[in-house]
């Protein structure tokens, strides 16, 4: 039997059925790599593939909108019509075909919406602009869009389906006191703000059956008067014993991304894994942690403290896809490292380019920008 420098991180895991082969995930980050239709685009496919054979397990694509009015960009993949269900097709085989397990994140950006009327819990002001506040025929409307595009993703080919409950984004606004300012009963008190994502999440389920559905969850805005860990777990409990099967713990939203307090944290190492111990803590389900966890020497140690249980790698399997076979063979030092003080892939994605990493080969840039349309 071949033996392994980092035994926990290569130890097989059950998620509810599904079964991966170590405990490294790509977690899921947009990258603007759609067609502008929305479409899943060559360059979407080229990407998800070379993710797919690092040796990571589980490959999570980035958010994919349910519904037109939900897309937080123009390059968002869409997951809200038929129509788009033979690139997903592809796009899941992309992955499937190099041995990874698929999943696809599925997401309403609420007031981050880039649509001339953004909607919201609440009419709460985000960058300059006011969202308009959702009735509640709205509301179940939404949720049967999030059952619709899950049974899109199913239907596609991928293992899994993520409910996108973080950044900020719509299932997070309404678990957000500072975001959900509702007086009916899907505002005021905890119990109630939660009740949009869970259910979201029994609608879902009842739509995919047995079908895995992971969420992505938000464990603190970084914000004075935002979502913190302390209600966060309620959340978390509750989703558990509605049914979802991990939790992929984050912190912190586009509003708190950039403030100094925020920046200096995020260029630490493992800056979001105390949240995921804080969470996991409280929940029998699999937690996934992530947040610039650039060493194996880090990610083994994660797990064999059992802050976590699957690492989530983004920019970091980004910048070097042979991150897994490397840390397999224990060559640490050959990983190509993403340093905490470039911002260079977010600072294009936030300008509507694709996300292009400075410390890629020139081939691997011309490759990608050829791709690119």
């Amino acid at each position: 039997m071949e033996k392994v420098a980092y035994p926990n991180l290569f130890k097989r895991i059950n998620l509810n059925g599904l079964k991966l082969k170590n405990r490294i995930t790509m977690a899921p980050l947009y990258l603007g790599y759609a067609a502008a239709t929305g479409k899943v685009s060559p360059l979407l496919l080229h990407h998800y593939g070379q993710m797919a054979k690092s040796g990571a397990a589980l490959i999570v694509v980035e958010n994919a909108s349910i519904t037109p009015g939900g897309a937080g960009s123009p390059r968002t993949i869409r997951c809200d019509h038929q129509r788009y269900l033979p690139g997903l097709e592809k796009l899941a085989q992309s992955i499937t075909v190099h041995k990874a397990r698929a999943g696809l994140q599925i997401n309403h950006a609420g007031r981050y919406a880039h649509v001339s009327e953004p909607v919201a819990p609440s009419a709460v002001s985000v960058f300059n602009r006011m969202p308009r506040e959702l009735t509640k025929k709205e509301i179940v409307s939404i949720q049967k869009q999030f059952a619709n595009a899950a049974a899109r993703v199913k239907a596609a080919g991928f293992d899994l389906v993520e409910l996108h409950g973080g950044t900020g984004y719509l299932l997070a606004q309404f678990v957000s006191p500072r975001t959900n300012k509702r007086s009916d009963i899907y505002g005021g008190s905890l119990a109630d703000r939660i009740r949009f994502p869970l259910e979201v999440l029994k609608r879902t389920k009842d739509r995919v059956g047995d079908f895995t559905v992971g969420y992505r969850f938000l464990a603190d805005e970084w914000l004075p008067d935002g979502l913190h860990p302390a209600e966060a777990v309620t959340l978390a409990k509750a989703l558990e014993d509605n049914g979802v099967t991990y939790l992929s713990v984050m912190a912190g939203t586009y509003e708190s991304f950039y403030l100094p307090e925020v920046v200096k944290k995020s260029q630490k190492p493992g800056y979001m894994v105390p949240q995921a111990a804080a969470i996991k803590k409280h929940v029998r389900v699999p937690v996934i942690t992530a947040g610039r966890i650039s060493t194996t020497a880090r990610a083994e140690a994660i797990l064999k403290e059992k802050k976590a249980d699957i690492i989530g790698l983004a920019r970091m399997l980004g910048v070097d896809p042979e991150w897994p076979q490397k840390a397999r063979k224990g060559r640490d030092k050959a990983i190509l490292k993403c340093s905490p003080k470039c911002d260079a892939c977010m600072q294009l994605v936030m300008k509507g380019q694709p996300a292009f990493c400075p410390r890629w080969s020139r081939g691997r840039r011309e490759t990608y920008r050829a791709l690119f349309r």
